[in-house]
Order: structure tokens, then sequence, then C-alpha cells
């Protein structure tokens, strides 16, 4: 019997790593090609010791992917050694359980690893203590974002700026049974090629939950749910002005009227915040766009340079939250909900965000209930709509602001104190096969699609009539993909899709004999209806390229011109403002838009805007449609897209990206998202974020108010240089 038994032994002692020694996942001068797979179209080589990685233009994850099996539960960190791979800038490693899924976060963990500009570089990411409670509350909180637990719970909210720990959030996986190792680049915008010599998890005992701000990081999944108060609030959870009770509403009441009262507004502004001392341009009647000065402004309507300072979303109802979505009932999150019966609260189980009720109804959520306006009802009593809604244009003239920017509450935008825009949304047909974004890409070819167009300003007839509505963004973080995609989208929709109708013309146009294109795309089209009627598109577009890249940017042109000529029919006065791009944007959409929008619009999430820029040859004036960043030191446990220390962090912040926008020649407005807070609880999609100038119960975030204000009140004194 002792000789299995010594079999036994050595077998665990090949499977177990020793104590206290690193576990190499991949070596690349040992490692055996059979068990290399390529992910998402990317190619690798083998040799001389270097796994070589081509990646070109996608808008998936290419990389490679090792399957093993290896236990790193004796492993506190894992590093990889990159040669060549400073160009991309950022890439994913992943680790995966047998079976496990990365889009639910069960069975995978994923970290980020920053290259910044190093041809060589080993980079590596700790792993997160030992914390399954956690784990596992993090789990029923899907779709919550919760990416940002770690630095509640160990890591230093400094380590996210510097990128010391780069984390992907905690994820579900049994890191003593990991099966496969992946790293690959995110939807690359250029082709790259790089290499890797390692991957190594090093050896070591584990971090400590360190932060002892954060005590409930320790609460078991019994007791941390429910997790949301009465008043929609992080129950666990204490910091400044969080209120206890009812009576506290009475006490930030009187606490901001006396501020208003102290602060009535900035000096030297007309009616329409605009510049009233600064020089006197001709009166058109309405908003118009000019170049003073070697930096673009808008004009209002009294003739007076005006440069767009508001947030998004002036609304009671921010903080609507599912109460039940279709992958659960969230019943157990909630610490005391009214009756639908009392005849107060039970209400705000009724009251709706207009804009944003769609995408509920897209997701098949229908119970909800509207925290904020509650609050505001507690708050205000029981005209709580009028006197907010008086409230809100009192606020955002003291705090230095003369807009109310989209997505607002329209009947406040109506009341006609603080200029406005708003946005609307074409949902015509779309171009079938293209994928991706808020709402599937509609196709400007189809009649349907300035039907619509002209449909929305009908619905948006009142604000079009408005003196104080400045203009309008059509349609918002659109997915176009690469220069190619519209056009291989195109290819990719059934026969009777309009513009695929019209790009065939174009070709034959071009090629006549469709031999000649095939020989030109490497395609095997039979005639110009199978052109039609295939639904495949070039299997390599180099071919291609030339033809795609021209198609897409003709859908483009076609896009922006038809809105503005139904805007413009609608209202001539009004302002066009894009559609809103998320971050950056295609070069050849940005010129299409140029052409046709008097206003560029972007959402742009960073610290500063010193380095934006538009493509070359472009100069057009630039909104700025979005931006935010938000702490975790007041409850909400997302940040929103940039986290920093805390709310002075926050304020400062602030400061620094309006300023720098004021100091660019193109940018005429920034809009911050949004004026409240999102539900802890979260929106129809998850987001749960801490980005607003007043909370879940109506309380201004008192540091980052002060800075709008200041900034705000030297907007013209910044914007000439003065």
């Amino acid at each position: 019997m002792k000789k299995p038994i010594l079999l036994l032994l050595a077998a665990v002692a090949m499977t177990v790593p020793a104590v206290g020694a690193d576990v190499v996942l991949f070596d690349a001068a040992t490692a055996d090609a059979k068990k290399l797979h390529a992910q998402d179209d990317a190619a690798f080589t083998l040799a001389d010791g270097l796994l070589t990685v081509v990646t070109k233009p996608s808008e998936k994850y290419p990389g490679f992917c090792l399957n093993g099996d290896w236990d790193l539960s004796g492993c506190n960190r894992i590093e990889v050694e990159f040669v060549d791979g400073g160009i991309w800038g950022q890439y994913t490693l992943r680790l995966l359980n047998k079976g496990g899924n990365p889009g639910s976060g069960r069975g995978s963990k994923v970290f980020k690893l920053p290259i910044k500009g190093e041809r060589r570089a080993v980079l590596g990411a700790d792993f997160p203590p030992d914390l399954p409670e956690l784990d596992a509350i993090a789990a029923r909180l899907k779709p919550l974002r919760t990416w940002a637990l770690p630095y509640l719970a160990w890591a230093s909210v400094d380590s996210f700026h510097t990128r010391k720990i780069p984390l992907g959030g905690f994820g579900q996986i049994d890191s003593r049974a990991v099966k496969q190792v992946a790293i690959y680049i995110n939807q690359p915008k250029f082709p790259h090629t790089w290499r890797v010599r390692k991957i190594v998890a090093k050896a070591g005992p584990r971090g400590k939950v360190a932060r002892n701000d954060s005590p409930w990081v320790k609460l078991t999944v019994k007791d941390f749910f429910p997790y949301i108060d009465k008043y929609g609030q992080f129950k666990h959870g204490e910091w400044p002005d969080k209120v206890h009770s009812d009576a506290d509403f009475a006490v930030q009441r009187a606490k901001e009227e006396k501020d208003l009262v102290a602060h009535p507004g900035p000096k030297g502004w007309d009616k329409w915040g605009g510049w009233a001392d600064g020089p006197q341009l001709p009166k058109t009647g309405g908003f118009s766009t000019t170049k003073w000065n070697g930096k673009w402004w808008i004009v209002d309507p009294d003739g007076h340079l005006w440069w767009s300072h508001g947030p998004v979303r002036v609304t009671p109802s921010s903080a609507m939250t599912p109460l039940a979505t279709p992958a659960g009932d969230r019943a157990g999150w909630f610490e005391e909900l009214p009756a639908r019966g009392d005849p107060v609260f039970g209400a705000f189980y009724e009251t709706r965000d207009a804009l944003l009720w769609p995408y509920y109804g897209k997701r098949g959520i229908d119970r909800v209930y509207d925290f904020s306006a509650a609050n505001i009802r507690r708050k205000y009593g029981e005209r709580w709509f009028e006197t907010w809604a008086d409230l809100a244009h009192r606020r955002l003239r003291s705090w230095s602001c003369n807009t109310i920017a989209n997505s607002s509450d329209k009947r406040i935008c109506l009341m006609d104190r603080t200029p406005y825009t708003d946005r609307f949304e074409i949902h015509a047909r779309p171009i079938a096969g293209h994928k991706g974004g808020w709402w599937e890409f509609c196709d400007p070819f189809d009649p349907s699609f300035r039907a619509e167009a002209r449909r929305m300003t009908e619905v948006y007839r009142a604000e079009l009539a408005d003196p104080w509505c400045f203009g309008f963004f059509v349609d918002n973080e659109h997915h176009w993909g690469q220069p190619h995609s519209l056009a291989l989208s195109t290819l990719k929709s059934p026969a009777d899709q309009p513009c695929k109708a019209v790009f065939r013309d174009r070709m034959k146009v071009k090629y006549g004999d469709v031999a000649k294109l095939n020989a030109k795309w490497k395609t095997a089209y039979a005639d110009w209806d199978a052109f039609l009627t295939e639904k495949k598109g070039p299997k390599n577009i180099d071919g291609a390229r030339a033809d795609l890249e021209a198609f897409s940017a003709e859908i483009a042109e076609n896009y922006f011109r038809t809105i503005r000529e139904e805007l413009k029919r609608a209202n001539p006065g009004k302002l066009y403002l894009g559609c809103r791009w998320a971050g950056g944007a295609p070069a050849f959409t940005v010129k299409a838009a140029a052409k046709y929008c008097d206003v560029l619009s972007y959402n742009v999430y960073r610290k500063e805007m010193s380095a934006f820029k538009l493509p070359e040859g472009v100069d057009a004036p630039v909104m700025i449609g979005e931006f935010h960043f938000g702490a975790l030191d007041r409850g909400p446990f997302c940040p929103g897209l940039i986290l920093l220390r805390d709310q002075q962090h926050r304020a400062q912040t602030y400061k620094d990206y309006v300023r720098t926008s004021l100091e660019h020649p193109q940018i005429v407005g920034v809009h911050w998202h949004q004026f409240s807070d999102q539900a802890t609880s979260g929106r129809f999609d998850g987001e749960n974020m801490q980005v607003g100038w007043t909370d879940v119960c109506d309380t201004p975030y008192w540091e980052t108010v002060e800075a709008v204000r200041e900034i705000g009140s030297r907007l013209y004194e910044i914007r000439a240089g003065k």
C-alpha cells in the first residue's frame, strides 16, 4: 500500500506550488505553442524566447489566451514582462476558472496593465485580500458599478491616480484553480505589434483590509442587506450633512437659503448670463456663434458674448431606481419603502424622469421608486415641485451658471429664467448590420430618417419657438466604429437596406463591371444583385478599405445634413449642437459634422482640457456635453468615471477643468453631468454615481458648489484673457 501513497504524494507535489514559490504561467522560452490560442482575430508567433502578437484595428478584444492549471492561492501579485509594448497604452490581463464568464464577473478576474511609453516594461497588479463576504456582496449588487469597492476596502485612492495598483474591481474567481490566462487590447484603433516574454504570479501574503473609515466592508452579506435607508442613502456610512431624520431637511433648507441671499449671482451679466460688460455685437434675435479675438464664442440675443456653463439633467427624479429588474427582485436592498397606498409618499412610485423612462422600458423595468423627488417633497412640502423648480433657477444664478443643459425637466426649462438646451434622438430604421451604442445607428438614406427628424421637431415645438432655448443636440454617443465600419455594416445588412442600394449604385458607377470590383476587393459577387443579397462583406477589407471609408463618410454627411435641414426648417435661429461624441471621434465624422453643425459636441471625461484637439484642418466651436468626477467619501460607492480622493479634490479639479476649457480657443461651454446624484441603488443600467452638485436628499456638496461659483464668476475674465 505504500507505493500508491507515494505516487499520490508525488502527484500532489506536481500540482500544488511549494510555499514561497513563484508560479510561472507563461515563459516564451519554454512554452508549448499548442496551448496558446489567438483571441479575436489576433495573430502570433513563438520564436527566440518571445511571443510576438499582431493586432489590427478592431471593435473586439484581440490578443492571446493560454490554457493551463495553476494554483495561485499562495500569490499576491501577477506580473507581465512586455517587450515592444509601449506603443499602445493599456492592456488587459484576465484570469479564468473553468466555465468562467468575464461578462458576469463569475469565475473571472480582470486587471488593467497601463504602459506609458515604455518599450520594455514589467507590469504588475496586486491580488486583493481574501474578502469572500465582500465578493458575495458585490455579486448581489450586479449590475451596479462596483469597480471602486477595492478603494473602500483596502487600496489607496492615490493608487488609482498613479496606476500603482491597476485593479479591475472585484471578481468571483477561485485562485486555487485558474484554467486560463489572457492578455488583450480593448478595441484597438490602430494596428500594433507587441511582444511578451513572461507571465509570473509572485508568491507572498495578500494585503489586508486597511481602510479604518469603511468598517462596513467587513460585514457579512446578512448584515449588509438591506443597505439603502428610507431616504435612499447608503445605510452603513456616515459623512457630513447626512440626513438622519425628517428634521434635518429643515436645517439644510435654512442653511442654503442664507447662502443664496448672500450670493445672488455674478455682477456684469445680462439676463441671459452673457457678458454685459463686454463688447457689444449685433443683435440677431437669437443665439449665434462668432470668433472674437481668436477664440470661438456664442453670442446671446442681446448681442453679448456668452459662454455656456451649467449642469445636465436638472430634474427632481435623478434618483429614480428600479425595485426589480429582469435579473431579479431587489426587495432585500431597501430598509424602508412606503406603502403604495401612502397618501403622500406612495405617489413617488409613479413619478418619472421623462428622458430616461424609455430606457427602463427597453429593459423591461416597470417597478421603480423615486427617492430624490420623495426627499424634495419632505424638504419643501406640498408644493414641492413649484418650490424646487424656482430654487433650481436661483441656485444656478447664485452658483455662477447660465445654462440648464440637456435632458432636464421641460417644465423647469420653459419657465424662461435660464437659457437651456435640449436633446432628442432619432429612432428610425437602423442599419441592420451595425451593432453597439445606446441605440441602433439609423440609416440616413431611409425615408423614415428624415420623417422621424421632422416628427421630433414637432414634439419639441415649444422649445424650438422659445428664445431661451439656444439649441439642440441630436442623438448621443453613437457607435461610429472605425472609418470603414458603417460601410462594412451596410454590406452585412439585408438587400432592402436603403443605404446598401446607394452603396451598390456608387460602386456600379465607379467600377462598371462587378468583376472589376471583385478584383479590387478580393470578393466573388456573381453580379450587382448579389452585392445586395449577400450579407458577409469582404473577408479581408484591405482591398476594399478606400471604398468602405468613402461610403462611411457619405453616410456621416447625409446623417448630419438631414438633421440640420430639419432643425433649420423648424427654426433657423436654433443652434445645431451636434451628436455628443463619446470622448474622441473618428476624424471622418468630425469633418462631416463641421460642414453642418453650428457647434461640435463631445462628452469628455478628463481632469483638464488643455490637450483637447480637433482633427487637423477643422476649426469650429466645441461644446463639452458631459464631464464629471466623484469621490467615495459621501455615501455612494461609485465615483463616476474619474475617481478623486475626496470632495476637496473634486472641487479643485472642477476649477482646473473649467479654467482650461475657458482658455481653449475652440471650446464655447462645458456641461457637468449631472445636477444631482444618481441613486445609490442604481438606475436602469446600474449607474450609481456620486456625480451631483446635490445628493439624493437635495443637499448641496458645498465644496463643489463653492468651486462652481468661484470659477463661474470669472468666466468672462478668464475667457478674454484678462
